[in-house]
């Protein structure tokens, strides 16, 4: 969730660190600070709020040509937002100066030894403490790494950690354990960061750590090792990604971006995959032949807020198109019900950044369960991309702003191709396979017929900006899109909003029907159309005002306004009225003054419990 920028080598590090940190931003943050060693003295500017402003109090002092440097951007667990609990943490001689992401679970005894020892802690945070106890063990170690690596002993948690050292000026020290750290490699420099977004205007060829791996980096290049010590071999890979995929690029925020590339990431996302001659899809990824597709008598999908949507929508299409049973559950509750893992379930652990540490934690559950789990991810060389080993590359492209909205859409059109390929290989017809290649590969144009109705979206936002709560409805196909239509809402506009089935409407949430509160209806032309129009009647009979989002044609007057999409074939559905659901939370957290692309509290990629 925090952002990590590290550098060593030959330019002035500040501009790198700050440059690298302004391209975290989208991660999510509440403080900034750099820490840089000049002519053996560590110096730190920090301060809470954005990146903006730690430029401007770096601007007040005078330039400092120090080449090597550390830097992060803080989402606060331990602490209150405030510059004294800003990151990089100092121990008490100004020696050692730690960045870290994460949670050490046993910060507090950790902090208490420290404090019995007559450490006096000037912040409130978990990682001054690291700060202190690597100061500790430098005096019976060998090297920094070695500091580094006793002091983790005593570490119960997650961390992404840099370390700096006063006496050691071309050097950093890096560990993993459930929280990203990669290396850039340079021509005589080297890069640190939490995400290679920060990198990639420097370099394209990027070193993954794995959990439990150190590093030491320094101009020339870097060694990896365990925490046991024993000496690893990491070769650097080429990322495929450019400085350009994460600028505006003429929009006003990164989710209109995102919204507008969504036809252009679903092409990618086809592209290679269909196949008109079998009536299927080809997921080469996935490592399964047609015999062990056959051997799989269950789906379930796991994932985080938008990811477990996409699952429900995903479970549904398998269970259409496949015949088998299919579900989602939420990947953060999962590992701890004591979940009984069956060896004939294929499961899907889903993530856009492949680091979401609930989803990485479920996927190691399962491993050590013997579950044959598959990855859907968006990054290549993640965390959960390298621990499942096979599964489904999203081909969204770097998505920058906090709401998903093209990776979502991508999830689900993976999943189609996922149900489409195991219902091949089972019962259903080369004639309804051909019909559902041909819904898919007719996507992008029907995604862009729904963008192009941005305006009348914008239109309807307008009149229901300021209502205070707001329901979203659907049935069957509808209700995962009900659902990631309110999570949409609440996180940009922070407008209240709840998703039932519709056929619980009646059930207790009609009480609270009355003028002032509207309702999103999802209103597929399917076989439930009739029942759908029941639930918008039941509505209006009360006061409610309602959005029907639909492609169907509905009775005159039914609904107060109206969103339409273009008919495709029933089964895409959840992925054409999803996009509508996007650009109606849009305009009214525009309409709000929301900052869009980075809302309270929330954050890209959450790497923490």
């Amino acid at each position: 969730m925090c952002g990590i920028v590290g550098y060593t080598g030959t330019r002035e590090a500040t501009p790198v660190l700050v440059e690298g940190l302004h391209r975290l931003e989208y991660r999510g943050y509440d403080s900034a600070g750099v820490a840089v060693l000049r002519r053996g003295k560590v110096g730190v500017t920090k301060t809470a709020g954005r990146v903006r402003d730690l430029r401007d109090r770096l601007a007040e002092s005078p330039p400092n040509p120090a080449t090597v440097g550390i830097a992060h951007t803080r989402w606060a667990t331990h602490g209150e937002p405030s510059d004294r609990n800003a990151h990089p943490h100092l121990d008490t001689e100004g020696r050692i100066a730690v960045v870290h992401n994460g949670i050490i679970e046993n910060a507090e005894q950790l902090r208490a030894r420290l404090t019995a020892r007559g450490v006096e802690l000037v912040s409130e945070t978990d990682t001054e403490a690291l700060a202190h106890m690597i100061a500790a063990e430098l005096a019976a170690a060998d090297s920094l790494e070695d500091a580094v690596r006793a002091a983790l002993r005593h570490v119960e948690g997650t961390y992404g950690l840099v370390v700096l050292d006063r006496t050691r000026p071309d050097e950093l020290v890096v560990a993993r354990n459930g929280s990203p750290i990669v290396l850039g490699v340079g021509d005589g420099e080297m890069f640190v960061a939490s995400d290679v977004a920060a990198l990639v205007h420097h370099t394209q060829r990027v070193v993954f750590l794995d959990d439990g791996e150190l590093a030491t980096v320094h101009p020339g290049g870097y060694r990896t090792s365990t925490l046991e010590a024993r000496r690893t071999s990491k070769e650097p890979t080429t990322v495929e990604l450019a400085a350009d995929d994460y600028e505006l690029g003429g929009h006003s925020d990164f989710m209109r971006k995102e919204m507008a590339e969504q036809p252009e990431a679903v092409a990618r996302a086809l592209r290679g995959r269909l196949d008109d001659r079998f009536a299927t899809a080809h997921l080469g990824g996935l490592g399964l032949d047609p015999m062990a597709l056959r051997a799989v008598r269950r789906v379930k999908f796991l994932g985080c807020g938008s990811a477990y949507y996409a699952g429900q929508m995903g479970a549904t299409l398998v269970e259409e198109l496949a015949r088998i049973p299919a579900d989602a559950e939420p990947a953060s509750e999962f590992r701890y019900r004591d979940p009984v893992v069956d060896p004939d379930t294929l499961y899907v652990a889903i993530s856009q950044s492949g680091e979401t540490l609930d989803t990485l934690a479920a996927v190691q559950e399962l491993r050590r369960k013997g579950g044959r789990v598959i990855g859907a991810v968006n990054v290549v060389g993640s965390a959960i991309a390298r621990e499942c080993g096979s599964g489904v590359f999203l081909h969204a492209g770097p998505e920058v702003s906090v709401a998903s909205t093209k990776a979502l859409t991508n999830m689900t059109v993976s999943f189609a191709m996922l149900a489409l390929l195991l219902g091949r290989v089972r019962d259903l017809s080369a004639a309804a396979g051909l019909r559902v290649v041909t819904g898919l590969r007719a996507l992008p144009e029907r995604i862009e017929e729904v963008l192009a109705d941005d305006e009348r979206v914008r239109e309807v936002a307008k009149r229901y900006a300021h209502a205070r709560h707001m329901f979203f409805l659907g049935r069957v196909r509808g209700w995962p899109v009900a659902r990631e239509g309110a999570q949409k809402l609440k996180e940009i506009s922070y407008v209240h909003a709840e998703a039932y089935q519709a056929a619980e409407l009646k059930h207790g949430p009609l009480a609270l029907i009355d003028a002032d509160m509207p309702s999103v209806v999802l209103v597929p032309d399917d076989d439930l159309l009739a029942k759908n129009i029941g639930t918008i009647e039941q509505i209006k009979a009360r006061g409610g005002p309602v959005i029907a989002v639909t492609n169907a044609e509905l009775p005159a007057g039914l609904a107060d306004e109206v969103l339409r999409v273009p008919r495709g074939e029933p089964e895409l559905d959840p992925i054409l009225l999803t996009v509508p659901l996007q650009l109606l939370a849009y305009h009214i957290a525009a309409e709000l003054g929301r900052d869009i692309d980075k809302p309270r509290n929330l954050a890209k990629s959450v790497t923490v419990e």
